[in-house]
């Protein structure tokens, strides 16, 4: 399994950016799929979670502004990230979580900056 992460980049605070991350090879029903960022010198933080079947779910510090999503037709997930703050700040990475085996994928991460 292989996830390519994409959609970072320089956006103002209030802006929006969409993180996309396609996983190249199947996704099973029980497996999970998510975001995590880290700020250098900081340990790596979760940011939402989906399964296949469920909702999302949030960190406090996204709830209400970020919203995830799977495409399973396309084998993608989303991040949609409204109203950013420069706390925000952080390199962006997706993981997909394999319950049946106990494995971690990640994908390489996607740097997104708030400022103005």
């Amino acid at each position: 399994v292989q996830l390519q992460a994409s959609g970072g980049g320089l956006v103002q605070p209030g802006g929006s950016l969409r993180l996309s991350c396609v996983v190249r090879g199947i996704i099973f029903s029980s497996d999970v799929m998510g975001w995590s960022r880290q700020v250098p010198g900081e340990q790596r933080e979760s940011v939402a979670a989906i399964s296949t079947v469920g909702p999302g779910t949030y960190a406090d510090f996204a709830k209400g502004r970020f919203s995830i999503s799977i495409d399973i037709a396309k084998n993608t997930v989303y991040l949609q990230m409204n109203s950013l703050k420069p706390d925000d700040t952080a390199v962006y990475y997706c993981k997909l979580q394999r319950v049946i085996s106990d494995s971690e994928y990640w994908g390489q991460g996607t740097l997104v900056t708030v400022s103005s």
